[in-house]
C-alpha cells in the first residue's frame, strides 16, 4: 500500500524559524562563509587547492574592454618637405623618378595633417590623413594612399 507522505515544509507552517533554533543562526551568506569564493584570499587556505583547479580564477579573461582610444602621432607635410632628403638618405624614403615614395608608419607616425607648402610630388602612405592634406598633396601632383573602409 502506497502512503503518500507530507512534505516536512508544510509542517514548518506557522513556525517562525522552521526548527533551525534561534532567529539569527541561518541569516545571510555570512552563515556558509560568504558568497561564492569568498575567503580564498591569503590567509584562505582550506579552499586554495579549489583555486589552483580553477585556471580562469586569477586575471581578466573575455570581452574587451570599450572606449579604448587608439593613439594617433601626428605629422606636417611641412616636417615631410623639409627631410624628405635626409629621410631618403636614411633610406626611410625612397624616390622613384620625381616621385618621393614615403610610408608614415615606418617614419612612426599614423595620420598626415595639412601644415605646409607641398613643392615636390608625394606618394603618402597612411593609416589616416586629413581631408586638406590629402587635397594639397594631389594639387602638386602626388597622392595619399589610405586604406579601405570596412
Amino acid at each position: 500500500m502506497v502512503v503518500n507522505k507530507r512534505k516536512k515544509l508544510s509542517r514548518y507552517r506557522a513556525s517562525k524559524t522552521h526548527g533551525c533554533g534561534s532567529m539569527k543562526k541561518r541569516r545571510g551568506a555570512g552563515n556558509r562563509g560568504g558568497r561564492g569564493m569568498a575567503g580564498t584570499g591569503k590567509r584562505g587556505d582550506a579552499k586554495k587547492p579549489s583555486i589552483w583547479k580553477n585556471k580562469k580564477y586569477f586575471g581578466k579573461h573575455g570581452f574587451k574592454k570599450k572606449g579604448i582610444i587608439k593613439v594617433i602621432k601626428t605629422t606636417n607635410i611641412e616636417f615631410l618637405e623639409q627631410n624628405i632628403d635626409n629621410l631618403v638618405s636614411k633610406k626611410l624614403a625612397a624616390k622613384e623618378g620625381d616621385v618621393y615614395v614615403v610610408d608614415l608608419k615606418a617614419l612612426g607616425f599614423n595620420k598626415l595633417l595639412s601644415n605646409g607648402k607641398v613643392t615636390k610630388k608625394l606618394k603618402i602612405t597612411s593609416e589616416h590623413a586629413s581631408a586638406k592634406a590629402v587635397e594639397s598633396v594631389k594639387k602638386a601632383g602626388g597622392e595619399v594612399i589610405l586604406p579601405e573602409k570596412k
